[in-house]
């Protein structure tokens, strides 16, 4: 139904049908009175007046009721002509037909599928005991921040503490035990020093002493046996080079032992370290496992912490989306908890192993989350965008129909176009052009323009009759202005 703006919608004054209906509805109830009091006073008469003096008085009732209806035939005729002779009842309708007229703008038919999961962080990360030994004091609880190498919870040190001090004595000990090598490595070498002067004077001893025994000044024993003594100093000489070797491989054995050792003070100080527990990277506290007071073994679990720097989102994705998917691929993602947001993530994962009965496809998304104001298990909404070029889109039914033949029909096919009706304001009057478009895909209900019609032109979108090149128009109110059209279109 097309709604003429220039026709009020209510009158202010009542129209002469409505009036003369009012007159008739009044004297149709004068007349019925009047009949009914004829017929009481008739009744009423019948004893006392006589045949013919009842007639005479029904006779003016009767011209009466004919001049009634005389008048409220003539009512309605004269309402009319009064309606058709109103002064501007001429200028409204003018020969310009009513139409709607919409502003063109771009959109895209294709609207693509929103698969939905679930906000979880980044990566999970478990802060957990490397030792045996008593929780003391947990310093944190679930959504509190940390930071990396903070202080988040105390384990009972005591038993660590005393294998340290053990391992330090031990430590000790060794390093004594190497200090007394050292200085037996000393005492050697002395003796072989003194071993070398007896050998030396054992030598010159023999020599003299064969001298004087070719001269004949001593026997040939006494010179035997210098001879023997220079031989002894030289064996002797010789067992303590060979205890200084000795002395020299246990000090380095001793060394050995104190190397071991060191390292073994260095590894309890280690796990004494361990009896605080620090927090492995920079996030938030996910879960809270256990609490102050119980016996931890080597490996179990105390907190959670999530990374929420970023969060990922995984979504399952049909495999015959899969295509249209990329690892880098830049994705919309909405979230309910923040319904006036959009936001850009990026595809970082797509799993090679779909499920096989559902053929849906593990695909991942990451999100941004500087401010750190998107938790966990929020639900997400994410639209993997295409490039697809938005084009001016306008209802079908503003696509004028052209008739002919079958041939006609099959050139549309192969090369759909067809004609609008585009609003001009020439000479001070509202006029419409026809045009030639080139149509695209439709759907819903409208279709793609290709070429013929530029954005934020105006057209018809519907009239009252059939238009023609050139023919003048009035817009109805339901009419497209510039000021209806929301900003940003």
């Amino acid at each position: 139904m097309i709604l003429d703006r220039n026709k009020p919608h209510k009158q202010a004054k009542i129209s002469p049908f409505a009036a003369a209906n009012q007159v008739i509805d009044t004297q149709l109830d004068s007349v019925v009175k009047t009949d009914m009091a004829v017929a009481e006073t008739k009744s009423s008469f019948d004893t006392k007046v006589s045949s013919p003096f009842a007639s005479i008085l029904l006779i003016p009732c009767l011209l009466g009721i004919g001049l009634l209806s005389a008048s409220c035939g003539a009512l309605p005729k004269e309402s009319a002509d009064a309606q058709s002779q109103s002064p501007g009842s001429g200028q409204r309708g003018g020969g310009a037909t009513a139409v709607d007229v919409a502003i063109a703008r771009t959109d895209s038919l294709q609207t693509q599928p929103e698969y939905t999961g679930n906000t979880t962080p980044f990566r999970i990360v478990s802060v957990r005991s490397q030792v045996e030994a008593r929780l003391l004091a947990l310093n944190l609880d679930v959504g509190d921040t940390v930071k990396q190498g903070q202080n988040v919870g105390q384990l009972d040190a005591a038993i660590l503490s005393t294998e340290l001090k053990q391992a330090e004595a031990e430590l000790a000990a060794l390093k004594s035990e190497v200090a007394r090598a050292t200085n037996q490595v000393s005492n050697a070498r002395a003796d072989v020093e003194r071993a070398r002067l007896e050998v030396v004077q054992a030598q010159a001893d023999s020599e003299r002493q064969q001298k004087l025994f070719k001269a004949g000044a001593i026997a040939e024993q006494t010179a035997q046996q210098a001879r023997t003594q220079a031989q002894t100093a030289a064996q002797a000489l010789r067992a303590a080079q060979e205890q200084v070797r000795t002395e020299q491989q246990a000090v380095a054995a001793a060394q050995g032992r104190v190397l071991a050792q060191q390292a073994l003070v260095a590894q309890t100080k280690e796990r004494r370290s361990y009896a605080q527990l620090t927090s492995p990277i920079t996030g938030v506290v996910t879960e809270k496992v256990t609490e102050p007071g119980n016996l931890l073994q080597a490996g179990n679990e105390v907190l959670k912490i999530g990374d929420f720097n970023r969060v990922k989102v995984v979504v399952q994705v049909s495999e015959l989306e899969l295509a249209q998917i990329q690892v880098g691929q830049s994705v919309q993602v909405r979230l309910d908890a923040f319904p006036k947001e959009t936001l850009i993530g990026r595809v970082t994962r797509i799993s090679p192993a779909a499920d096989a009965t559902a053929r849906l496809i593990p695909v991942e998304v990451v999100i941004p989350n500087t401010q750190g104001k998107i938790g966990s298990g929020l639900l997400a909404r994410v639209n993997f965008e295409t490039q697809a070029q938005q084009r001016v889109v306008v209802p079908q039914t503003a696509i004028q129909k052209q008739a002919g033949a079958a041939k006609a029909v099959r050139k549309e096919q192969e090369n759909p176009s067809g004609t609008l009706f585009v609003v001009k304001d020439t000479d001070g009057k509202t006029k419409v052009a026809a045009r030639a478009v080139s149509l695209g895909k439709k759907a819903d209900g409208k279709v793609e323009i290709l070429s013929g019609l530029q954005a934020g032109e105006r057209y018809v979108v519907r009239s009252g009759q059939p238009l023609k090149n050139g023919d003048a128009v009035r817009l109805s109110i339901l009419s497209e202005t510039a000021e209806s059209v929301p900003k940003g279109n």
